[in-house]
């Protein structure tokens, strides 16, 4: 009998963010495999999860490669997917592995242990009105990014991306260019001490970040709306 893969929802800031089931589930498994074992190592060691085989996975750079994967989940082993923070596939890894176990081993159940996402956490309190948005991720750091911005500036859409702090100045000139009458909300360090929403015009919450380069920090949810 093969095993199972399952994808599973992790914490995105504040390690109480996990449900019951992904907990018992990170339990049962056989191996888990993460985006970082360091990070990993402290949400188990929270919640007592002991002796447990960590395995390094990500599609970008080195890591176990999917042919061995697959041969754990035909022995019978039942694996588990995380990513640093929220659900692996949303602009983390996972996406490629679970598209490869479905086409060379269409027999081994793929179950999906819902969690957080920084995307719905940030619409849950952003207090914007949005029936249908478009989500891009992270944009590109230089192909197509400006693009993108251009597009940004004529939807009737909602588009909500992730930045990194090292970028998001930048980003903010970019929006302050091509969209300088849409409204932007910014969220930032969700779930953890700091959490913080802001809203107005890109130029406007450019003043606010070179003022408050403290603030510069974390990950950010971008709402252009």
């Amino acid at each position: 009998m093969t095993g199972k893969l399952f994808i599973v929802g992790t914490p995105i800031g504040n390690l109480e963010d996990i449900t019951f089931r992904a907990v018992r589930t990170l339990k049962e498994v056989d191996l888990i495999l993460c985006e970082d074992t360091r990070v990993t190592r402290r949400l188990l060691e929270k919640y007592e999860i002991q002796n447990k085989q960590l395995t390094t996975y990500n599609e970008e750079r080195s890591g176990v490669a999917i042919e061995k994967i697959a041969e754990w989940l035909e022995d019978g082993k039942n694996v588990a997917l995380v990513s640093d923070a929220g659900t692996p596939g949303i602009s983390d890894p996972g996406t490629y592995l679970v598209q490869k176990i479905r086409e060379v081993l269409p027999e081994v159940g793929i179950e999906s242990v819902p969690g957080p996402s920084a995307l719905t956490a940030a619409l849950s309190i952003a207090g914007v009105p949005v029936s249908d948005f478009v989500f891009l991720g992270f944009l590109p750091h230089k192909k197509g990014r400006e693009t993108l911005f251009k597009e940004i500036a004529v939807s009737e859409r909602a588009m909500i991306f992730y930045e990194s702090p090292h970028r998001i100045l930048k980003t903010l000139e970019s929006l302050e260019k091509h969209s300088p009458q849409k409204k932007v909300t910014i969220a930032r360090e969700l779930t953890k001490v700091f959490e913080q929403i802001i809203s107005g015009t890109a130029s406007e919450l450019l003043k606010y970040f070179e003022a408050n380069r403290d603030k510069v920090r974390g990950e950010f949810v971008v709402i252009a709306h």
